[in-house]
């Protein structure tokens, strides 16, 4: 199994989350297939279509269902749809009821992407979230063995605990590190995830807490950012949700000045090198060895506090 490489050569999780600036998350019971937006009981041409609709936007979709069995059904009456927009500064989580997904390409995605919630509310009657922050648990085994082998378990315990914001979800990325859990609205994502653990990443959302345990990054940044906000994080000793923004990343592989910025002002410059994971290993089950690329922080350094406001 893939990640039991991973785990046995300690691969560093941080700068390892996919990257979405805003994910669209749609219920779809049932089987998924490798491409679930087009090999599911979701339309396949709608799902073409909201492929293609997201392109380049910032907007991640993914199909989500709940833990449990997932007989070969028909359609739902009515499925949750969730928005979420993770940039520290501009962090909502919004939901709605719909009939018809194919309502969803009214949606404006670019907006979407930049952050502007009318859009979901208008098209769907969509608003804010009331309940508990969303757990999704990758558990697609048509993706990787291992996300079901080890992400259904851990979805299902969870959803026999009482946490209400349980979903299965499609794809998270970093197959190696399943279990992999993404946390919403703020957009933190965990490898090799516990349940225990994962209970108090909930409840630190809840609070507004970022627990940094495990955490392979937050989606609104590039692999660098992350690591790099990370960093500061932990030379901080940093939790609160919304505290640190990635206002700059200067550079490309294998090197990158990453600026993070604290909302009191202060800015720091982190390096950040792309190395590879070394021996060989598979980066999913069934896959040849390769050596994943892995973010290396260098060295963190404080630059004092800006001198203007930073825009999220």
């Amino acid at each position: 199994m893939c990640t039991t490489a991973s785990r046995h050569l300690d691969e560093p999780l941080a700068g390892t989350a996919a990257t979405a600036r805003t994910w669209l998350l749609i219920e779809q019971p049932g089987p998924w297939g490798a491409k679930a937006l087009t090999s599911s009981h979701l339309d396949p041409t709608i799902g073409r279509a909201l492929e293609a609709a997201a392109k380049g936007t910032g907007v991640r979709i993914a199909l989500i269902r709940r833990p449990g069995r997932h007989a070969d059904c028909g359609t739902l009456a009515e499925r949750h749809v969730y928005a979420a927009h993770t940039t520290p500064g501009n962090v909502w989580l919004h939901s709605a009821m719909t009939a018809d997904p194919e309502h969803l390409l009214d949606l404006d995605f670019d907006a979407l992407g930049m952050g502007d919630r009318h859009t979901f509310d208008s098209v769907l009657q969509g608003g804010p979230h009331t309940g508990d922050p969303l757990a999704l648990v990758c558990t697609n085994g048509k993706r990787d063995r291992c996300c079901a082998l080890l992400g259904r378990p851990l979805a299902a315990e969870l959803a026999m605990s009482g946490a209400a914001g349980v979903w299965e979800v499609t794809h998270l990325g970093g197959h190696r590190f399943s279990p992999t859990v993404l946390v919403l609205p703020y957009g933190y994502a965990y490898g090799r995830a516990e349940a225990h653990a994962v209970k108090e990443i909930v409840q630190g959302a809840r609070e507004g807490r970022i627990v940094t345990d495990g955490c392979r990054g937050n989606s609104a940044w590039e692999r660098p950012g992350q690591a790099a906000e990370l960093a500061v994080r932990a030379a901080l000793g940093e939790h609160t949700a919304e505290a640190l923004t990635v206002v700059r990343t200067e550079g490309a592989a294998p090197r990158w000045e990453v600026t993070v910025a604290h909302t009191d002002g202060r800015l720091w410059r982190v390096f950040v090198a792309q190395g590879a994971a070394l021996p060989p290993r598979p980066e999913s089950c069934g896959s040849v060895l390769g050596s994943p690329a892995r973010m290396d922080v260098v060295a963190v350094r404080a630059m004092g506090r800006a001198t203007v406001a930073v825009a999220c």
